[in-house]
């Protein structure tokens, strides 16, 4: 009996040790003196013009006050990685947007003059290449479809202008939709995420990267350990493309979605049904060729359980323009098998949907942006693709919102889709126009009245002139 009762004793205090086992017993200096070589600081410069005086905060990391005949110069800070000894780097799309000029630093105080190859504002990913003489170091891309709520993960960057920081936390949950976009499916980690860790890497223990730190949730601006980084699921498909088109080149089924209520579900005859409710078909386009219908429930797309709209989304993006898929719906109570060619959906200025086409979009008459940031808050001018995507109606006027940074000053008062009509009571229908109410406001950091449209209703908003 004696025996035994020490065999259970000696089991119960093995069996933790081997459970931790896999921790290493050093931490983990080793994985990021292998890793951090490859992370890059990130430093944007942008000139302002029409503003005479600039006020930031005395020393502030994040800008600095440069007299200048084009104005001030306002620079930022970021994080990245390099993922092909070329010089090949990856970033946030909003951590270069606006720059007019890019460098990138390395850890051991190299610095190179970077270009854009390509960036993607729907999935907020930019694509950036270094020249070099000599090969670059590199981190590998890993499978994020592998990493488990509760897998350790680590994070490296640049938080606060600070260089090269780690950080050690898990994977706190999958697929998060924040709102920050359509294509949402973030990794949530505990891991210390702060402003200047964007563009940098999430890597699992076992040094790949499987997402991209991309966005906080916080009332105060700094990490309370609730971070979200873009899975390398959705980042690896939008870097190759880049790299090859320098674009993305997205699938395009030309249909309006809505979730599948339980109610509706039961309604179908297919009670605790996964899907998505077609709610309009684009006249001329795919879907319409493959005899899909208005009401028509997607339950399966090449071969996939669709669980939302937003995963179908997803799923027809994803789709290689071209391609021939099966497409399964609940119609009248019975499954429905169709088949659809998927086109591609055209994104940016002035995009028009095509099909299999690579004619270039018609450039805009004034040569104006279309797309900016305001007060933290990513805008668009609208054209056939937003408002397909949103599902916006024709007469419907104004700037359409592509997200709002996480912790920013205006974190709850719009979200992605939301079109802004009017601001200070004056239309806005160009980033141009928008730009102009929003540098008055900006001089004495007066909050700003806006009309929006969310799904139809108009209701008011007030913005703050801050980020």
């Amino acid at each position: 009996m004696r025996s035994a009762l020490a065999a259970l004793a000696l089991a119960a205090i093995v069996a933790p040790a081997l459970a931790q086992s896999r921790l290493p017993v050093q931490g983990f200096a080793d994985l990021n003196e292998r890793l951090s070589p490859a992370v890059v600081n990130i430093f944007t410069s942008q000139r302002v013009e029409g503003i005479e005086e600039l006020a930031l905060p005395p020393g502030s990391p994040l800008g600095r006050q440069n007299g200048g005949d084009n104005g001030p110069e306002i620079t930022s800070l970021g994080s990245g990685f390099i993922i092909s000894p070329d010089g090949v780097v990856i970033t946030n799309n909003h951590v270069i947007e606006a720059a007019d000029a890019i460098e990138v630093a390395l850890q051991n105080g190299q610095r190179f003059d970077a270009v854009v190859v390509g960036r993607d504002p729907a999935t907020d990913i930019a694509v950036l290449r270094v020249q070099t003489r000599t090969p670059l170091p590199y981190v590998a891309m890993g499978d994020s479809d592998t990493a488990r709520v509760g897998d350790i993960v680590l994070a490296i960057g640049n938080p606060f202008g600070l260089g090269g920081s780690l950080s050690v936390g898990v994977v706190s949950a999958r697929n998060r939709n924040i709102d920050a976009g359509r294509y949402d499916d973030f990794i949530q980690t505990d891991a210390a995420i702060n402003r200047g860790n964007s563009g940098g890497p999430l890597f699992n223990t076992d040094g790949e990267v499987i997402g991209v730190n991309t966005a906080i949730l916080s009332p105060s601006g700094a990490s309370v350990g609730i971070g979200f980084a873009t899975p390398t699921s959705i980042v690896r498909p939008v870097v190759n493309q880049i790299l090859l088109y320098g674009e993305t080149r997205r699938g395009w089924l030309g249909v309006r979605l809505a979730n599948l209520s339980s109610a509706a579900a039961e309604r179908a005859g297919y009670p605790g049904q996964t899907g998505a409710v077609i709610t309009r078909v684009t006249p001329g386009g795919p879907a319409a060729a493959a005899g899909l219908r208005s009401g028509d429930i997607v339950v399966r797309f090449n071969g996939r359980d669709v669980a939302d709209s937003r995963a179908l989304t997803r799923m027809v993006g994803d789709a290689e323009v071209g391609a021939r898929v099966a497409i399964d719906v609940v119609r009248g109570g019975e499954i429905v098998s169709l088949s659809a060619t998927i086109e591609r959906l055209q994104e940016g200025a002035g995009a028009t949907r095509i099909a299999r086409g690579d004619e270039p979009p018609q450039p805009r008459q004034d040569g104006g942006p279309r797309g900016g940031r305001i007060f933290g808050v990513a805008l668009s001018e609208l054209d056939a693709s937003l408002r397909e995507e949103f599902q916006i109606e024709p007469e419907v006027r104004g700037l359409v919102v592509l997200g709002v940074d996480i912790g920013g000053a205006n974190e709850g008062a719009l979200r992605a889709g939301d079109v802004i009509e009017q601001m200070a009571f004056q239309p806005t229908e160009t980033i141009a126009s928008a730009r102009a109410i929003a540098g008055e406001a900006a001089i004495g950091e007066t909050a700003v009245v806006i009309r929006i449209n969310r799904g139809g209703a108009t209701t008011f908003r007030r913005l703050a002139a801050r980020s």
